[in-house]
């Protein structure tokens, strides 16, 4: 397939909007003993589970190292494709394409990607498999793709309503590890032309110590233009309630690309999740990777869902807020169904279900 030397936007591409009816949806397995427990064992029985729950609405396609192979094809049903790319992490959301659209075509955008912050503040190095997944991926999906080569960019530090409108936030794409060189509007340019966007809304921070610099993908979704939801904690004590009740301002008191006034539903946060001794010890110690230690703080967010046709796919964490935030996606979402999966496994990785998995839109309108 072609690497094109234009821009979306000058070829009239748009991202859509999560919510948009898709061709399927790609995963990475995980595997590696510095991030995930136990050689990532329990985390791969987690992520089949999200593979077989996706695979109920829209075909699936699940990435895997050489050597795990045989073990992803025995443990995931025959309707998941699998098939052997290397990686280095499971994190398809971020090191994939984003997919742009024009009518019944579909492109791929091949972010430069550097491991969420590279040498600077990074979570592993090296990432050279990973930066090369978008182009294996466009070269599947038979899509040609846009290099944004010297332009570091992860798929969920943006969220966009597919109509104008991309949110993100300052402590990501501002952050010392990804672009120091480019001023916020030299940032907002590349954004107009990668996503084919016309208004960008800044958010102040994401979720409390997330380790990805505050990804939007944790902390802010939309579901439905102008409609959105806000990850929210209602305990002034927290660090949380701070940031969200910021960026809620911040929401209500701007308009989309189309001028709307944004319906925001607060998405209630499940209780603090802190690693607990036996995790910590499951996981490897290796220079160069975050460790995982006992009593740390987990971003857990059940903003971090996925939108598939006809359904939502959310974590769960045994909180007494799981039905909660249930009732509000299927608010949020009407006519689709609401599948919750047990997610503590993902979030001890680093992330979450949005973040393992990304689509790729059907063409057309």
């Amino acid at each position: 397939m072609k690497l094109l030397q234009t821009t979306p936007r000058a070829d009239g591409f748009r991202m859509p909007g999560e919510f948009e009816p898709h061709r399927g949806t790609y995963m990475i397995w995980p595997q590696r003993p510095d991030n995930w427990r136990l050689g990532g064992k329990p985390a791969q029985r987690v992520f089949a589970k999200v593979a077989t729950a996706i695979a109920e609405f829209e075909p699936i396609t699940v990435c895997v190292n050489a050597d795990q192979y045989a073990n992803a094809r025995a443990m995931l049903p025959e309707k998941v494709r699998v098939v052997e790319m290397s990686n280095n992490d499971a994190w398809v959301r971020d090191c994939g394409p984003t997919f742009v659209k024009n009518g019944d075509t579909v492109r791929g955008v091949d972010w430069d990607f550097n491991a969420w912050g590279g040498l600077v503040d990074g979570l592993y190095f090296p990432w050279d498999k990973d930066d090369a997944m978008a182009e294996k991926i466009c070269e599947l999906e038979n899509a040609d793709r846009y290099r944004t080569e010297g332009f570091v960019l992860e798929g969920g530090s943006i969220h966009t309503d597919g109509e104008g409108t991309v949110v993100v936030t300052e402590e990501c794409l501002l952050s010392d590890g990804r672009n120091p060189d480019l001023k916020r509007s030299e940032i907002e340019a590349h954004l107009r032309d990668y996503l084919g966007v016309e208004k960008i809304i800044w958010l102040k921070r994401g979720i409390y110590l997330d380790e990805t610099n505050g990804h939007v993908d944790n902390i802010f979704s939309f579901s439905a233009p102008g409609e959105c939801l806000l990850a929210w904690c209602e305990d002034k004590s927290d660090p949380q309630y701070e940031i969200s009740a910021e960026n809620l301002a911040i929401l209500e008191n701007t308009t989309d690309a189309k001028g709307r006034k944004l319906k925001v539903r607060k998405l209630r946060l499940p209780s603090p999740i802190t690693i607990t001794k036996e995790e910590s010890e499951g996981v490897d110690a290796i220079a160069g990777t975050l460790p995982r230690k006992e009593g740390d703080r987990l971003a857990a967010s059940y903003v971090n869902f996925y939108v598939v046709n006809g359904g939502v796919i959310f974590p769960t964490f045994c909180d007494p807020a799981d039905e909660e935030a249930r009732k509000t996606l299927e608010e949020a979402f009407p006519g689709r169904r609401v599948v919750g999966i047990y997610a503590r496994e993902i979030l001890l990785g680093g992330g979450n279900i949005h973040c393992i998995t990304q689509q790729v839109p059907k063409g057309g309108a």
